[in-house]
């Protein structure tokens, strides 16, 4: 797996938990769901942000769109260049 498509995974796990969330917090507002759910974010937002910096290779292009909460980890993927075949 390349590193531009596990940075594409995180950050689609990153804004489906932010999105549950917010579903969650507009409807029933279920304190399990939002237990379980507010972890996973957590953890998919800052491996998101560890994956851009190890990636960006000095780079702001990179690591600074991961900063920005649910939509940031794909922005990021869109900026890291394939690596050559």
């Amino acid at each position: 797996m390349s590193p531009r498509r596990a940075l594409h995974i995180l950050g689609t796990v990153e804004l489906t938990t932010l999105a549950l969330l917010l579903l969650n917090l507009i409807t029933v507002h279920h304190r399990t769901i939002s237990g379980i759910l507010g972890p996973v974010h957590g953890l998919a937002y800052t491996a998101t942000i560890i994956a851009a910096a190890l990636l960006a290779d000095g780079r702001k292009r990179v690591w600074l769109p991961a900063l920005v909460p649910g939509f940031g980890g794909l922005l990021a993927a869109r900026a890291v260049h394939p690596a050559p075949r």
